[in-house]
């Protein structure tokens, strides 16, 4: 089936001639589908951008309402005819607003995932799964070896070190947008009511969050609190933050990590984490094979370990590419 009419490869990323448009282009452009908020997919200059509420908030608070063109906002589900072709964004289970690309035209149907995950998150839509002529899939965690654990039990052992080291603080490296509100989510399922110390970038994503109803329960500025605050307390810090200054003042503090790539224990070891715990926004191997399986027409990977992927396509007979598309990662190792 020929869809070269709803999808192909340029040297700005991916684009639909019938529509003339771009999905998370790595250039400026005209006209952009930006399908989540992390900087490797949501970028400045474009002359027009479309995205949910949610993506386009974000957008503004970290690239500044000036540098992301004219905004127009889809809901999840909305209907969007551009130039004969169907649009619709769907939820994709990545971060708060992250969204695939549905185009159609003419009985034929491409779905665009961006980055997504199958596993529970209570900061995020569940990703939805629409069976597609061509579907576009990261590949983020494409080897057998990466499973993650449900991200309740990492946060379970994160809370079990707590209370065995009560008179140490726990440092948790966690990216500032999706990760950090999903380890507070999780931690306030768990039962954890007591006041968590954020880093200053993380509370400005939290209020974002929390503007489509998201609650963190007790959180304060990681700059107002002293010794005594942090004794035994649990304070979050993006990745590429270190360990503030102020937190070192901590007596004895353990660090902790929170990312998929934690199941590389070597990772681990080089950043100098203590407890490494596996939690992904990105789907994992089996959530990754579980997908393209799910779906009945051809696949292209992008982003990631492509390889494996494509080989788990191949001995299946399956019609597949890997896309060289460069500028795309892993804000978690940010």
């Amino acid at each position: 089936m020929d869809l070269s009419d709803l999808l192909q490869t340029t040297p700005a990323g991916l684009y639909c001639p019938a529509a003339d448009l771009y999905i998370d282009p790595v250039r400026a452009v005209s006209r952009a589908v930006i399908t989540h908020g992390h900087a490797d997919h949501a970028r400045p200059g474009h002359g027009a951008v479309l995205a949910t509420p949610e993506t386009l908030d974000i957008m503004r608070h970290r690239l500044g309402a000036e540098r992301i063109g004219r905004a127009q906002a889809l809901a999840y589900g909305e209907p969007l005819r551009l130039d004969g072709v169907e649009l619709r964004l769907v939820p994709a289970g990545h971060i708060l607003g992250s969204a695939q690309v549905v185009l159609e035209r003419g009985g034929r149907r491409a779905v665009v995932s961006g980055d997504y995950k199958r596993s529970a998150d209570p900061t995020c839509a569940p990703f939805e799964v629409v069976p597609a002529d061509l579907f576009v899939t990261e590949a983020t965690f494409a080897l057998p070896v990466f499973r993650h654990p449900p991200a309740a039990a990492e946060v379970g052992r994160l809370l079990a070190s707590v209370e065995a080291f009560p008179e140490r603080c726990h440092i948790v490296g966690a990216y500032s947008l999706g990760k950090a509100q999903r380890v507070l989510r999780l931690l306030r399922q768990a039962g954890y009511d007591t006041r968590v110390w954020v880093h200053g970038a993380i509370a400005n994503i939290n209020a974002i969050y929390q503007a489509y109803g998201q609650d963190f329960g007790d959180t304060a500025a990681l700059t107002e609190a002293d010794k005594a605050d942090l004794t035994g307390a649990i304070a979050l810090v993006p990745p590429g933050a270190g360990v503030d200054a102020i937190v070192r003042r901590a007596t004895e503090p353990i660090y902790a990590m929170a990312s998929g790539w934690m199941r590389v224990r070597a990772r681990a070891r080089q950043r100098g984490v203590e407890l490494p715990l596996v939690i992904s926004d990105h789907a994992d191997w089996p959530e990754l094979v579980r997908t393209v399986d799910e779906m009945p027409g051809e696949v292209w990977i992008t982003h990631g370990r492509e390889d494996a992927l494509q080989r788990h396509l191949d001995l299946r007979a399956r019609q597949a590419r890997t896309l060289s598309l460069a500028g795309y990662g892993d804000e978690d190792e940010g």
